[in-house]
């Protein structure tokens, strides 16, 4: 009897550790691209610096990210493959002691518009939910005063058309987004919401006071369109989950595959 003591804390410690994994495991991931400038003047450098991460937002913990399948843009109708420029990286996020690879390359902006940049990822590996994750990610900049075709689709099997400018957007704007699969409206889609923290628009981290806080949910209505209004400035990733029609194989056994429509959003004060 003496040793029960010491044998509750031992059980104790365990669940505790395996509530924790089981919640880190189930932290949301996003793609990433992140742009140089989100907005290009007449008076700024043309030339831009893409990356693109893998990551969880708003805990600054980075995946190891192999060479996307596809990288390019989108513009006045046309597009351009950027996937051979692509160069990799190494980078450490805020709570990881080992490096991780990230990719990056540059584009110098030689014609006005809307420059919509995207990715499709090599499939990523998640044993923790036991299936492949892929995410097509885009962003929008916008150069030299030519504002047209922010609201053109990309063609990628799950996306996220806005419906709201995505750009010059104050701090407390909402963003409306309609969610795309196979090119259709996704009814009641759930979408995943957080923040970059680790933006130069404010150098001070977010702190969140608890789990909930971390990833924000809105539902789409029956047409696949959400609204979500941005707190505070900085980088802001919406992400739409759904199921593939496909599978992928993981030591020769067919595997579900997590596909996300993200896109990304760059909210400024009023000073």
């Amino acid at each position: 009897m003496k040793h029960r003591p010491v044998v509750m804390v031992l059980v104790f410690t365990f669940v505790l550790v395996t509530r924790l994994f089981l919640a880190g495991s189930a932290l949301a991931h996003f793609g990433l691209i992140l742009p140089s400038d989100d907005i290009v003047t007449p008076e700024d450098s043309k030339t831009l610096t893409l990356q693109a991460k893998f990551l969880h937002p708003m805990e600054g913990h980075y995946m190891e990210m192999v060479k996307p399948k596809r990288f390019g843009f989108l513009h006045m109708g046309q597009k351009t493959d950027l996937t051979a420029s692509l160069e990799a990286r190494k980078g450490r996020g805020a709570d990881q002691d080992n490096n991780f690879t990230y990719w990056e390359t540059s584009y110098t902006i030689r014609k006005p518009g809307n420059y919509i940049f995207y990715m499709e990822p090599s499939p990523y590996w998640e044993p923790a939910e036991d299936k492949f994750i892929v995410h097509y990610t885009k962003v929008c900049v916008q150069a030299l005063g030519l504002e047209e075709g922010w609201d053109e689709p990309v063609g990628l099997e799950t996306e996220i058309v806005p419906l709201t400018r995505p750009y010059g957007l104050w701090t407390g704007n909402v963003f409306s987004g309609r969610v795309l699969l196979k090119g259709k409206p996704v009814p009641y889609a759930e979408v995943e919401v957080e923040y970059l923290n680790e933006s130069p628009d404010n150098p001070s981290k977010v702190a969140a006071p608890s789990d909930p806080f971390v990833t924000q949910v809105v539902k789409a209505d029956g047409n696949g369109v959400f609204t979500y209004a941005m707190p505070r400035a900085g980088w802001w990733g919406f992400a739409a989950l759904s199921d593939a029609s496909w599978k992928l194989k993981k030591d020769g056994k067919p595997k579900p595959v997590e596909i996300g429509a993200v896109f990304w959003v760059h909210t400024t004060d009023m000073k």
